[in-house]
């Protein structure tokens, strides 16, 4: 294992442990770095400005021309919560959103109606999570999607507790019977107005949360896909995939993390072509132990990482490279049905995603 793999994993499995038992002393950056980071980002982005207003509302049905009209089971239940990544924060209509996106193609795939219900608002962070849970299992999901991470990074949190946290979100989520897909940390490296050395600083300690997620949703019984990776280069190279603000994604970066995480979010619900029927490992997968998967997903693009052998001894993890899907009906209005508002508080401190 590469150097600075093999120090991710030792970093992510401290930070995952101190999270299991209530530690709260690791921090992911040192008091002056990241006083100098969360300055910096805001004086960048208070010269550019603040995206205004709340992101679209999604909520509804979608999916109605991909089902079979003799099909009388009701609609799949999709909940998203997080931060604006996952509320769509960056783009101007509701089908432009993450949770609208999945929801289409989740709908393609199962050749089923998907009820999407998004929770998640702007500028939250993991301590946010279990309020978000709360509201919405009410909505009994069958699936979940959480993003979160990037405010926990900007703003100081804690890393083991703001890991904890979500691991508590995940395993309340689990324990409701819904199956969970985390997209981990984002690249905060990527973000134009923070200029190197900051920038180098924010990729290392985004991985660093990247990797201690996903040990820690992993062991709590869902998945999760590397998004900081994947969104890195793609980001650093293409301007049209941040919003206005050059902060948030806009339409063409969601559709990209979208793309990336669809084939899990159709495995959770087996309703991908390979799961079917299949039990184990798939030939050519990596098997390896939760730390040393999690340290190479954080480094590579749109991988899955999910358990694998017994559920009460979750210490092994498949990385799992799924082919990313063009989305269906992306370019076009999805029909969603009228449904309850998004949980959308306003656009949080500058910095916040």
């Amino acid at each position: 294992m590469p150097g600075a793999q093999a120090s991710r994993a030792r970093v992510a499995r401290r930070i995952a442990t101190a999270a299991a038992y209530g530690g709260g002393g690791i921090g992911l950056l040192g008091v002056g770095v990241a006083g100098v980071l969360l300055t910096e980002s805001r004086l960048a982005i208070r010269a550019i400005g603040l995206l205004e207003g709340d992101p679209p509302r999604a909520d509804g049905v979608y999916g109605e021309a991909f089902a079979d009209p003799a099909d009388t089971r009701p609609p799949v239940r999709l909940l998203f919560l997080g931060d604006s990544t996952a509320a769509g924060l960056g783009v101007l209509r509701g089908h432009e959103t993450p949770g609208a996106l999945l929801a289409c193609g989740l709908a393609s795939v199962a050749e089923r109606r998907v009820r999407l219900h998004n929770v998640a608002a702007s500028g939250a962070r993991s301590c946010d999570l279990a309020g978000q849970v709360r509201r919405a299992l009410p909505f009994r999901p069958e699936l979940a999607v959480i993003m979160v991470g990037a405010n926990d990074v900007t703003r100081r949190s804690p890393a083991s507790q703001a890991v904890g946290l979500l691991a508590d979100a995940v395993a309340t989520l689990r324990g409701a019977g819904c199956e969970v897909v985390v997209g981990t940390c984002p690249d905060l490296g990527t973000i134009k107005p923070v200029r190197p050395p900051l920038r180098w600083v924010a990729r290392r300690v985004s991985r660093q949360l990247a990797a201690a997620q996903t040990i820690a949703v992993v062991e709590a019984g869902g998945r999760t896909v590397s998004l900081g990776s994947l969104l890195g280069p793609e980001f650093a190279a293409r301007p049209e995939m941040f919003a206005a603000d050059r902060y948030h994604p806009s339409a063409q970066g969601y559709a990209t993390a979208a793309m990336a995480m669809l084939p899990s979010l159709c495995a959770a619900l087996e309703v991908w072509p390979e799961e079917t029927g299949r039990s184990g490992p798939v030939q050519g997968d990596a098997v390896l132990p939760v730390a040393v998967a999690a340290a190479a997903a954080a480094g590579q693009s749109g991988t899955e990482v999910v358990a694998v052998g017994p559920e009460g001894g979750r210490r092994w993890a498949q990385l799992r490279h799924r082919l990313r899907l063009g989305l269906p009906g992306a370019g076009a209005s999805p029909e969603p049905e009228a449904a309850s508002a998004n949980s959308h508080p306003g656009a949080g401190d500058a910095g916040a995603t």
